[in-house]
């Protein structure tokens, strides 16, 4: 069983443009869901979707780390209130911009089939959103 998804990718953006896009509720709101986020260690966040036919989507958890440029927190879906996972971006400047890294691991604390099914929905959901903060920094931010 995958226990971890790994995904990078390089902005042409400045190291603290992203980081503000990944820390600042307000940014966190516009290409993910409306948040309620701070990057300071111990502050427990609460991501919550716009209802839709399948209701609400929920996230939350505790920030663990909040260094620049490192942001870990724990990561508990909604529906799965006594599973937790753990989300880490990591950002480092490089000469065309900033590359970024997320790694979401402990996946393997779901059991069975669940943990399958939830390692394939995050590998998706993270590429959504990595996606949308893409097109977030391209369009709002106006810097690449």
């Amino acid at each position: 069983m995958k226990d971890v998804i790994t995904k990078e990718v390089i902005f042409n953006h400045d190291i603290d443009q992203v980081w503000n896009a990944i820390t600042k509720a307000e940014e966190i709101s516009t290409w993910f869901i409306p948040a309620d986020f701070k990057a300071k260690k111990g502050y427990k966040y609460l991501f919550t979707s716009p209802p839709n036919e399948k209701g609400c989507t929920t996230i939350s958890g505790q920030v663990l780390e909040a260094n620049p440029y490192t942001l870990i927190y724990t990561w508990i879906e909604g529906s799965t209130k006594n599973v937790e996972t753990k989300v880490k971006w990591e950002l480092e400047s490089v000469s065309k911009g900033t590359k970024l890294t997320l790694i979401h691991s402990d996946i393997s604390n779901y059991r069975g089939e669940t943990a399958i099914a939830m390692f394939e929905s995050f590998n998706g959901g993270w590429d959504n959103c990595i996606n949308g903060l893409t097109n977030y920094l391209k369009e709002e931010v106006n810097a690449g």
